[in-house]
């Protein structure tokens, strides 16, 4: 009878992995730090071209960009003269299932159902779930998402549970589970029980797929400005959304363009604590996943992370949670568009950085996501509140995750904190030093250099410091 204890099943993994993707990484493991990154990519067995056909056929892709002139007045209101650049949004709300992570899971399902698969499992409590299912459903394809939901007391997020609820009605079977290690044992459990496809956030495939959003938002902005954006502003999490559409924005030269990322500060709570799961008010997009995974990519499902931010980002700025659902309203009340928290995060953050900017410059705004009732300020605001959490209007900067929401009296009290990114890079280093024996060979103090952005003399200095 095979072995199914923790212990067991983790021993797995790498086995139920090449069954469920059908990627081989072992090229990509015998060095503990090291390997060929595009190589990885080309993997995936499909064109940019491709993968947009692909897209196109799921009635994925192709969102509008709207400019959000009411919300570049109010920032040119508060901005020193001749500030004040003009904020664009990509409406990734009309994808099928309500947000960008539809263009990850179109090219992860078609490839599953090409492959022979007859379904597929997702592990994620956020909007990917619901991606996976819909575009299983257009696709006959059986769906179970694997959710994390519960604290120990089983008290679940509004939040959380909305996305739950978009899963189900797609027609995929959610199991519900509570916070901590039993969520990456049971994904492998159903992976290996069902022979299904694993329909990881963080493959080849996933990337690829956001590829073509970095693409669209080139060809956009030049139809209506002439050239690309000065900068782009992706909400960081795992890594998936900013990876992807850098090197969408790469592909067709915008390489002049500033790729800032944007999380929800939540420092000191932790993302698999049992005691901070229902501290925190933002489920995606905030610190507890933003700083680890920027840090170290490959804390996945899967052996090797195709999200790689510090290859990518030039900038990482931070916002407390009253600035974001200050923001949600102002989006609301000044646009007209109701949308869910997660793009609203890199939309605060671009309506302060338009500020420091020039009239002439332009910030497109990468995603939005649908609002659902879960998803609502009034909703989360409501549960923190039962929580014992501190609800009020103030200044942002006095704000304590897990402690305390302040809203902003006015928007000038809205500001950007930039995250030190040399520290991400060197602390990279030193945790890479620290899997592999010294002195590491030059081979991989080139690919660190890649992966951080540093110098390989950069890479040289932090080792000798160690």
């Amino acid at each position: 009878m095979t072995d199914n204890s923790y212990a067991a099943v983790m021993a797995r993994k790498a086995e139920i992995m090449l069954s469920s993707l059908g990627l081989d990484y072992t090229p990509f493991m015998q060095d503990p730090v090291a390997f060929d990154y595009e190589a990885m990519m080309g993997l995936v067995p499909y064109t940019l071209d491709q993968v947009r056909e692909i897209q196109v056929q799921s009635a994925v892709g192709k969102t509008a960009l709207i400019e959000l002139r009411q919300l570049t007045r109010l920032a040119r209101k508060l901005a020193p003269k001749g500030k004040g650049a003009r904020i664009f949004v990509k409406d990734e709300a009309a994808n099928p299932s309500g947000s960008y992570k539809a263009r990850r899971a179109a090219l992860s399902l078609h490839h599953a159902k090409a492959a022979g698969f007859k379904g597929v499992v997702s592990a994620t409590s956020g909007n990917y779930g619901a991606a996976v299912a819909s575009q299983a459903a257009k696709r006959d394809l059986d769906c179970i998402v694997v959710q994390e939901v519960f604290d120990s007391h089983g008290i679940g997020q509004p939040e959380i549970l909305e996305k739950g609820r978009a899963c189900e009605i797609y027609g995929a079977e959610v199991m519900q589970l509570s916070v901590g290690p039993e969520l990456f044992y049971s994904f492998l459990r159903v992976l290996e029980d069902t022979g299904y496809f694993n329909a990881s956030l963080y493959t080849p495939f996933a990337i690829a797929g956001v590829e073509p959003l970095g693409v669209e938002i080139v060809e956009q902005m030049q139809a209506v400005t002439g050239g690309a954006p000065d900068a782009v502003i992706c909400t960081h999490a795992g890594g998936g959304n900013l990876t992807g559409t850098a090197r969408g924005l790469r592909k067709v030269g915008a390489l002049d363009t500033q790729v800032i990322g944007a999380s929800v500060d939540l420092t000191g709570l932790h993302m698999a604590s049992d005691r901070d799961f229902n501290r925190k008010h933002f489920t995606t997009g905030h610190t507890g996943f933003g700083v680890p995974f920027a840090g170290w990519p490959d804390r996945t499902d899967v052996p090797r992370n195709a999200a790689r931010v510090l290859r990518y980002m030039d900038r990482y700025l931070l916002l407390k949670q009253g600035e974001v659902f200050y923001m949600t309203e102002a989006l609301a009340r000044l646009e007209g568009m109701e949308r869910g928290p997660a793009g609203n995060v890199s939309l605060a953050a671009a309506f302060v950085l338009a500020q420091e900017m020039d009239e002439d410059q332009t910030i497109v705004v990468q995603e939005t996501e649908y609002a659902g009732a879960g998803k609502q300020p009034s909703a989360q605001l409501t549960f923190a509140r039962a929580r014992g959490i501190d609800i009020r209007r103030g200044d942002p900067d006095l704000e304590r995750p897990g402690q305390s929401v302040l809203i902003p009296e006015h928007p000038s009290q809205m500001k950007l904190r930039d995250v030190d990114m040399n520290r991400l890079r060197r602390g990279l280093v030193r945790k890479a030093a620290a899997l592999a024996p010294a002195p590491l060979p030059e081979t991989v103090i080139a690919f660190l250099a890649a992966e951080t952005q540093l110098s390989c003399q950069d890479v040289r200095d932090v080792l000798s410091s160690l």
